[in-house]
């Protein structure tokens, strides 16, 4: 498969199921986390249904489904302009190292180029997942040199599940 043999689209509503299955795997590959589908088609269709939220962006090659991103967005003061940030990234295990994720990441470079009004693009990563962070490095990314903190409420964590 070649790049330019994978195709880039929003993702719509007939999408959902497979972007609920898609990150239900990247939670228990990534963080060995049990994510409960309905929550997590609650959230998918939260974001479709307010795109305020976030967007999601499937790759795909005929009719099948190879992977997915989902865009959200943080306004910068400094530079007064908006952040991209990537998440969700998911990649069907048989189409990986096949450049999907290329695919989908250079969409999204040329996109925010051609507006003019975003000043980067950002995402975070698993601090142990060497095998993602060289795709990124490979694809001109940079360590940010930044840590996030976070403060999860009791009843976010409990949504997110136990590790099995």
């Amino acid at each position: 498969m070649t790049q330019s043999e994978i195709q880039i689209a929003p993702a719509i509503g007939k999408h959902v199921p497979d972007l609920v299955r898609f990150a239900c795997a990247m939670a228990m590959e990534t963080e060995h986390k049990r994510l409960d589908p309905a929550v997590v088609e609650q959230g998918v269709q939260g974001v479709l249904d307010q795109p305020s939220r976030g967007r999601y962006l499937v790759a795909h090659q005929g009719g099948a489904l190879l992977g997915t991103l989902m865009l959200t967005y943080e306004w910068s003061d400094w530079r007064c302009a908006e952040w991209w940030w990537i998440q969700s990234v998911y990649v069907e295990p048989s189409a990986r190292r096949l450049g999907v994720f290329r695919a989908l990441y250079a969409h999204v470079l040329a996109e925010a180029e051609a507006r003019g009004d975003i000043c980067g693009v950002r995402l975070y990563v698993e601090q142990d997942n060497q095998r993602a962070q060289q795709t990124y490095a490979a694809l001109g990314m940079r360590d940010a040199a930044y840590r996030v903190m976070e403060h999860a409420f009791t009843w976010a964590d409990e949504r997110v599940g136990k590790i099995p």
